[in-house]
């Protein structure tokens, strides 16, 4: 009887409410007013126990994404989704489990303190104890060299002072010397401290410059990574400690104890193209070194061609793909201001590298020290129904050397460039626009003409023009110098829109822990992109910026449904985009909240910590009979005891 007395309720409250609806709409109508201007803005009062499901299907952003359309963005939101939860799926639970993962994927055991950085990275709740695949990629190839080799190149690569090298010397514990100290060398000491007490004896070798170093050719990198294969092995006898008493590392009680010293190969190339030096650490059939390949086909393999789309981002910055589309377009790879590469496998670490460098990463320094420049506040930061609908950008004009003749060819100019109103005027670009005919359906729109809409939402612009030669006079009838903007002011906006200077951007952590959302454009590798994903946590875009117009209209929307006409060709005339700003929010909250969790500081003291670990390894003597050969049953109860909110897989 109670059902029968809720179900007699709720159709009482559903027949008065469709009666108010008919008295107002029919008061409207008798006032001679526009109906159709009035509905949109009438409250219909909800029924108890039912529920409406609007336009935009989640309710929660913890929901999963549904496409709301057939629009690209739509789609590959829904794509990234489904696989950032496999990968979540995929976490490691227990030390056990962490331990034979270790030894399917890569072949060998574990190295030597393994159990003590479980126990650390546990300890400062580590997100997944497994996702350190950028490491052992890094160090792979110098299992082909051999240690001795190695420990001398990283002992004595800082002693010639025009090739930009610092060295960290540990002994006993202790960083006793630093060789040609910069901030980041410096800085580095800092974050190692957190954990020296775990580390043996070693020298590391850092490069000093903003720009990444080594370019293996491809035949001799596919010859160490075979090499690499014959040595994995799983020694059941294998000792769970470091050699003592090796030779080749850093006398540290005289200037030069007069041995022979490893060349490293440094030669320079300020200002020459890096494609020249790039592509021949590409595969021969890629289409840097394919002269028969076409560049139509070969973007497919990244971008959608409706509305430019990023549908591969980890494909934008491979050079091997991309690079001769961008090689005129980015100011490293066209003319780069410092640049000392090698062609040998030298063991420097490096905050940032491309695709074909061989470089070893390290979290960027600008992510763990303490700076307001870089840094996340939230003094400015609104919730994002209060942001302003505009993509914003800040910065000076780096990135290469510029000339009069050449700066058009930068990438931080073009992007200013292209966001400009008033140089976009009567220009053309292409987005994607909805089919009048079919409702969430889209086609490529090449017709848009973007001033005004750049007008009303973009502020991108410098404050500085700097890194000229002989000076940057020619900007001054080209750009306006805008006001400083601070970092957390920039986040008044729902937009922030990311792209490399020298070499990698120092915002980007910021930018993700912020509420707005982050567009991301790099040729740049670093430490933490194998945990971020794109179209889940930030949204990618290409290095040429030939989708930011597409992006943008997606999220914030463009000319009103219905109105939208097609001329006698077949052509729209009138674009119309729908507006999907739940579906910006949720991206934004999304790395946010992800942010939180894999991008503190604390995960670079675990990143740089087992780092550390696999490079003593490496270059140890006796590399392939040391390691952890346990099972990780030792540390069952601690898992029992650190680990009470995850599930056993």
């Amino acid at each position: 009887m109670a059902f029968f007395r809720m179900n007699r309720r709720i159709l009482f409250l559903a027949i008065t409410a469709l009666a108010l609806f008919t008295i107002i709409a029919n008061f409207l109508l008798l006032s001679d007013a526009d109906i159709t201007s009035h509905i949109d803005t009438i409250s219909i009062p909800s029924i108890p126990g039912l529920k409406s499901k609007g336009w935009h299907s989640g309710e929660n952003l913890d929901d999963s994404p549904e496409p709301v359309d057939d629009h690209p963005i739509s789609l590959l939101i829904k794509q990234a989704d489904k696989a950032w939860r496999a990968y979540e799926d995929d976490r490691s639970i227990t030390f056990r489990q962490t331990v034979s993962k270790y030894r399917r994927k890569y072949g060998r055991h574990p190295p030597p303190g393994f159990k003590e950085w479980y126990q650390f990275a546990r300890k400062k709740n580590v997100h997944n104890i497994d996702d350190f695949e950028q490491i052992m990629d890094d160090l792979r190839p110098f299992w082909a060299v051999e240690p001795r080799t190695i420990r001398n190149l990283a002992a004595n690569m800082w002693r010639d002072d025009g090739e930009s090298v610092a060295g960290i010397h540990i002994r006993a514990h202790k960083v006793v010397n630093m060789t040609k100290p910069s901030w980041r060398s410096e800085t580095l000491v800092t974050l190692i401290e957190k954990f020296i007490k775990y580390l043996p004896d070693m020298d590391i070798a850092m490069n000093r410059l903003d720009q990444p170093r080594v370019v293996v050719p491809w035949g001799d990198m596919q010859g160490l990574l075979a090499k690499e294969l014959e040595t994995r092995q799983t020694p059941p006898e294998a000792i769970d400690g470091h050699s003592s008493d090796m030779e080749e590392f850093l006398n540290i009680t005289v200037d030069d104890d007069g041995k022979p010293k490893e060349d490293p190969g440094w030669y320079p190339a300020h200002g020459k193209p890096f494609m020249d030096i790039a592509r021949e650490a590409c595969p021969p059939e890629s289409h840097a070194r394919n002269n028969r390949s076409i560049a139509y086909d070969t973007e497919a393999l990244y971008k959608s061609r409706f509305g430019g789309i990023i549908t591969n981002f980890n494909r934008t910055s491979d050079l091997c793909t991309v690079g001769p589309e961008i090689k005129d377009k980015h100011g490293f790879i066209y003319s780069s201001s410092t640049l000392i590469p090698t062609k040998r496998l030298v063991p420097i670490f490096g905050e940032c590298k491309v695709n074909v460098n061989s470089d070893i990463l390290f979290p960027a320094n600008m992510y763990w020290k303490y700076d307001d420049r870089y840094d996340y506040s939230s003094k400015h930061d609104l919730d994002w129904d209060r942001k302003k609908e505009i993509m914003i950008w800040r910065g000076v004009s780096s990135g290469g050397t510029q000339l009069k003749e050449n700066w058009q060819r930068m990438h931080r100019q073009r992007l200013v460039m292209l966001l400009n109103a008033t140089e976009m005027v009567d220009k053309e670009v292409r987005i994607l626009a909805e089919q009048p005919e079919k409702k969430g359906e889209y086609e490529n729109f090449r017709q848009f003409r973007p001033s005004e809409f750049a007008a009303n939402h973009s502020d991108v612009g410098f404050t500085e023009t700097w890194g000229c030669i002989p000076n940057c006079h020619f900007y001054e009838n080209v750009f306006s110098i805008k006001e400083q903007v601070s970092l957390s002011e920039q986040f008044q906006s729902k937009f922030l829109v990311d792209v490399d200077g020298h070499s990698f951007s120092g915002r980007w952590h910021a930018f993700l822990e912020s509420k707005s959302l982050g567009i991301k454009a790099t040729i740049f590798r670093e430490w933490h992109d194998s945990r971020l994903f794109a179209w889940r946590h930030f949204v990618p875009m290409d290095n040429r910026y030939d989708d930011v117009y597409s992006i943008l209209t997606y999220f914030i929307g463009l000319g009103n449904a219905g109105e939208e006409q097609k001329s006698d060709d077949g052509s729209i005339t009138n674009p119309y985009v729908a507006r999907h700003d739940i579906e910006a929010k949720r991206l934004a909250n999304q790395g946010r909240e992800w942010a939180k969790k894999v991008l503190r500081r604390e995960d670079i003291e675990i990143y740089m910590f087992r780092l550390l670990l696999e490079y003593a390894r490496i270059i140890d003597d006796n590399r392939d009979r040391i390691g952890y050969s346990g099972d990780g049953s030792e540390l069952d109860k601690y898992d029992g005891v650190f680990t009470p909110n995850l599930v056993p897989r």
